[in-house]
């Protein structure tokens, strides 16, 4: 969606985020045509259909967003603010604008997956938490013991992606609840030694955008391991 802004590139889609995107359309396409028995069959068909199609822009936009962040992060070559003419302070205003955009949306797909599941599943969630999230669900099927060939590969994708998940809910809850994340690290960096300021340095990109990555990759994963057994049992 954001290669406009890269005339020079050439880039070709990820084989995963394809299978995913087609899946997310034909379980959408199924769904709309399952519309014709009653009235109850119409609004359970009709949700699903505008979840999956809602899913498929969510997940356009991270994959988009995480293609510009890595783009963007590629150009900047100084390690501190100081050492940045215009043009590089530029291009890291349109990383972490980016990257901050993309690290939000990791949870916010999640979450809507979750809200797929619940319902796909009849897990009931919201009795125990009403404002449940991705990973409240994933407990819940854990601890019911159903629908284990679809909750283990969940569970294992959500235990080896654990690290990066965690740096990036850091810097979700940072950014959402006190303050802006890179500024959070300025802060931390920001100290005194004999009188002279210490000169701050950027966060670790390569750190920053690596998490991103995983976390790109555990959304694509999770939705289509989810997908592929709604269309499953579908039939």
């Amino acid at each position: 969606m954001l290669q406009f802004l890269f005339t020079d590139d050439s880039h070709t889609p990820d084989p995963s985020f394809v299978e995913v995107d087609q899946l997310l359309q034909r379980y959408a396409a199924a769904a709309s045509a399952k519309r014709k028995d009653g009235e109850e069959a119409n609004k359970r068909w009709s949700k699903y259909e505008i979840w999956s199609l809602g899913l498929r822009s969510s997940l356009h936009e991270l994959y988009s967003s995480h293609y510009a962040a890595k783009k963007y992060k590629a150009l900047i070559t100084s390690t501190t603010l100081a050492e940045m003419d215009e043009t590089q302070k530029l291009n890291y205003a349109r990383y972490v604008y980016y990257d901050k955009n993309g690290f939000i949306r990791v949870f916010s797909l999640l979450d809507k997956l979750g809200t797929f599941l619940n319902e796909l599943l009849e897990l009931r969630t919201e009795r125990i938490k009403p404002h449940f999230s991705y990973f409240t669900v994933l407990r819940k099927m854990r601890e019911s013991g159903i629908h284990p060939n679809l909750t283990k590969p969940l569970n294992d994708l959500k235990e080896s992606s654990k690290e990066p998940t965690h740096r990036l809910r850091r810097r979700r809850n940072t950014e959402i609840h006190y303050m802006n994340s890179e500024m959070h690290d300025d802060l931390v960096q920001q100290t005194r030694m004999y009188g002279q300021e210490i000169e701050i340095r950027l966060e670790n990109l390569d750190q920053q955008l690596q998490d991103l990555t995983d976390g790109l990759h555990m959304v694509t994963q999770s939705i289509l391991l989810t997908f592929r057994y709604a269309e499953q049992s579908m039939h």
